[in-house]
């Protein structure tokens, strides 16, 4: 197994949302992580404090290399948190765990974008609702069952942190194919 095998994986039933954010447990990133390398590994680091808030940092070594990663205590909006205590900087703890997993492949896909503002974020990423009326229009159109499997591939790629848009196009899919008889 490597990088590009363990990138492949679809973990959106694996997350949750809170706030603007979405996770995967660190449960299943740990759990699918296993499943790939038994012998793996993980450390944290040292806190680093920074005035009020605090850094926490994470080693996982899997599949022959280590991968390391940090992350700062903060709450469900990526704000850091000041004076944080022992549950706080446990729970980040766990989540540096799951975003240093990505690191290898696994649910990489979620963080993309999680290093930018909200403000940018917002402006740059379509909206999921719209984005996925367009792909159903676009799957009701096809007209073999070759170029249903390739607009579904696509739309599927580009909505798959949105459940309930995977859900409008699988929807659009599963008639497009009865239609097409397939």
């Amino acid at each position: 197994m490597n990088y590009n095998e363990l990138r492949k994986i679809n973990v959106n039933e694996f997350t949750e949302r809170k706030g603007q954010l979405t996770y995967l447990s660190w449960t299943y990133a740990v759990d699918i992580l296993l499943q790939h390398d038994p012998m793996a590994t993980w450390e944290w680091g040292d806190i680093v404090y920074f005035n009020e808030s605090a850094m926490v940092s994470c080693s996982v070594t899997a599949l022959g290399k280590t991968m390391k990663m940090q992350l700062p205590v903060m709450d469900n909006r990526n704000q850091a948190i000041k004076n944080p205590d022992a549950r706080k900087i446990s729970d980040s703890q766990m989540r540096c765990l799951a975003k240093c997993i990505a690191t290898f492949g696994i649910g990489l896909y979620i963080y993309a974008g999680s290093d930018l503002p909200s403000e940018a974020i917002d402006e740059e990423i379509p909206d999921m609702t719209e984005s996925a009326l367009g792909w159903v229009d676009s799957i009701k159109t096809c007209t073999t069952i070759n170029e249903l499997k390739e607009t579904y591939a696509q739309a599927y790629k580009f909505l798959a942190k949105d459940k309930s848009a995977v859900a409008k196009i699988s929807a659009a899919k599963d008639a497009k194919k009865a239609e097409l008889g397939a």
